[in-house]
């Protein structure tokens, strides 16, 4: 005798099926976009002036549904089973938002085993009305699929379980293809109106989330490297030997759009009218080291160029596809914060931005900096037109230093030349010196004496923080250099009026004009006592250029902990090797260009990039 219960009262035809899926995922979906924490009404007015997103994110739900609903053979069984996972992974993007600022990403998935310990450390407040409407429309699902059930497939042959299967693989296999096509689209992504296009937790709420999650399955990606070993990489993690370096507090400064392109012939600067009279004074002195870094990206990616410095891994290496390094970083780190903190050092890190601009709240903590400082934390942040000012910046720099017990590691990003160079960057009524460039287009004109306006302010403060550590009897070494070129317009019209030739290049034929900003490392007279600075620059083999994820190692070298970290010591093997590595061009230690280099070069660079991999994928830090 059949079971009442397990034996439905009425079923669905199959057209009725397909209804009652395209239904329940209308009504899921508004159920996963209600959990989320920003206004449902808003949402849904956007949605009404964007309906695409309506369908953009039904459908993986819809296809979810048609999936599990060819398994149980019931849509309501299916359609219980996906609201409950889209129901708990929406309520988990809430909580993640809410205590992080970050939204649920698909990596996520491989922290599982870290959600205890992040339970621990947060003080979490489950929303408890979106916790049991999730399970209440569960359960009501349940209940009629035990209700109503769905006539068999027309078909005999798929009417077993090898219908069954093939029903969920094909509704698989269509979410997988619209994953890597339709919902991998950056240009449609990018398309739809949003209210900070910068600001991840606000493009995950104003595109809905189920939309988003399933964009972000083909970004940020990180590729393991062929002949990758685990138990490999964990054989090169032995040597730390903290304790070795001198005590000399360092300070690293990376400049927004920090350039010496007034250096080209057009600017004709000198004297008075020079816009970097500190850098170049700076370069002569006795106690500093001057050339240029090669930075990942050409006029953007500042935080990569961040990435690159403090961590030695490389940007353009993780990925075959472009990513965002600081978006691949979801766990701790070995870092310059580390090393300098292993020696006992206080570690800091500011940034006069937002904390949630590249995720830096997340990373710097993951970096292992002790403190960090973004606008909303500043008192009184002094404003030149949209951003803080290099000055204002320079003087909390000078309170750190001082409010600091002992030496002091201290990295500060700055943000007051962020582009855009338009007449109006400082207010309507601001008067920019001219450029005294003969034959420059009208545009071009504001472009470079907007841009230059805030490279004088950025000079001014590397002179101020020279003349400041310079007064000081504390060792103190400064480290100085940009993020990236300006950008001067579309097609590089700037350059191009300027006859500086720094158009990146195709693939393989990279321009490294493209990527480099000057940097300078100058101590103190203490400093240099303390570091026996003839010798220690001599001994340190710095090229006029070098990569930027060679600079932070080098650093360490310096002040004498070259030992003390087995990764950072193998960075300054491979600097001495191949000093410049951007994508497939690479610059030998004579200063030569090659697109192969040799046989123990490469070992070299194999070995770099899986011991990257192995460092952002498994390695666990005490």
């Amino acid at each position: 005798m059949k079971n009442p219960f397990l034996s439905p009262r009425y079923r669905l035809s199959l057209p009725q099926s397909l209804l009652a899926a395209v239904l329940l995922s209308g009504g899921i979906t508004l159920l996963a976009l209600w959990c989320q924490p920003n206004s449902f009404r808003e949402l849904l007015s956007g949605f009404l002036r964007q309906p695409l997103l309506i369908v953009l994110n039904a459908l993986p739900i819809g296809l979810l549904i048609l999936a599990a609903a060819a398994l149980f053979r019931s849509v309501f069984f299916g359609a219980a089973l996906v609201n409950l996972a889209a129901g708990a992974l929406s309520i988990a993007n809430r909580l993640k938002l809410e205590v992080r600022d970050e939204p649920v990403f698909p990596r996520d998935f491989a922290l599982l085993k870290e959600v205890g310990s992040a339970l621990e450390s947060y003080d979490i407040r489950f929303p408890l009305p979106q916790i049991a409407a999730v399970v209440l429309v569960t359960a009501a699902l349940l209940a009629l699929g035990f209700l109503i059930g769905c006539e068999p497939f027309p078909a005999e042959k798929l009417r077993g379980w090898a219908g069954s299967l093939l029903g969920a693989a094909a509704a698989l296999a269509a979410l997988t293809g619209l994953i890597l096509t339709l919902y991998a689209s950056k240009d449609l992504y990018q398309s739809f109106q949003v209210r900070n296009a910068e600001y991840i937790p606000s493009v995950f709420n104003d595109l809905g989330f189920p939309y988003a999650f399933c964009h972000h399955f083909t970004t940020y990606l990180v590729d393991r490297p062929e002949g990758f070993s685990r138990a490999e990489a964990e054989g090169w993690e032995t040597g730390d030997h903290p304790g070795q370096g001198k005590a000399v507090s360092v300070v690293m400064v990376m400049n927004e759009a920090f350039s010496d392109i007034t250096d080209a012939p057009a600017f004709a600067c000198s004297g008075a009218n020079d816009p970097l009279p500190n850098l170049h004074a700076l370069q002569e002195d006795p106690h500093a080291l001057s050339g240029h870094v090669l930075v990942p990206g050409f006029a953007g990616g500042t935080a990569n160029t961040e990435f690159d410095v403090l961590t030695g891994m490389q940007t353009n290496a993780l990925s075959a596809s472009t990513t965002s390094a600081m978006r691949v970083v979801n766990r701790d780190l070995d870092s310059l914060f580390r090393v300098f903190g292993n020696d006992g050092y206080e570690t800091s890190f500011y940034h006069p931005g937002d904390n949630w601009f590249y995720n830096r709240e997340n990373v710097y903590r993951w970096f292992g900096a002790e403190e960090t400082r973004f606008v909303g934390d500043m008192e009184n942040p002094e404003y030149k037109g949209r951003w803080v000012t290099d000055d204002y910046a320079a003087g909390l720099i000078e309170d750190a230093f001082e409010q600091a017990e002992g030496p002091l590691f201290h990295f500060t990003t700055t943000i007051q030349n962020h582009m855009s160079y338009t007449a109006d960057k400082y207010g309507p009524d601001y008067a920019f010196p001219p450029t005294g460039i003969s034959g420059l287009s009208a545009e071009v004109e504001t472009l470079l004496s907007v841009y230059v306006e805030g490279l004088r302010d950025a000079d001014a403060m590397l002179g101020r923080l020279w003349r400041y550590f310079d007064a000081r009897e504390e060792p103190v070494v400064l480290v100085y250099w940009g993020d990236h070129l300006p950008y001067l317009g579309n097609d590089m019209l700037g350059y191009k009026q300027l006859g500086l030739d720094v158009a990146p290049g195709p693939e393989g034929q990279e321009n490294l004009t493209a990527y480099k900003t000057p940097f300078v490392i100058w101590a103190n007279a203490a400093a240099a006592e303390a570091l026996d600075w003839e010798n220690a620059a001599e001994a340190l083999d710095l090229p006029e250029t070098v990569s930027a994820c060679f600079l932070g190692a080098a650093v360490l070298e310096l002040t004498g902990r070259g030992g003390e970290s087995p990764w950072f010591s193998f960075l300054n093997q491979l600097r001495r090797e191949l000093p410049v590595v951007q994508k497939n061009v690479y610059q030998l230690a004579g200063g030569s260009l090659t697109g192969e280099p040799g046989p123990e070069q490469q070992d070299l660079l194999r070995k770099w990039r899986r011991w990257s991999y192995y460092k952002l994928q498994y390695k666990e830090l005490p």
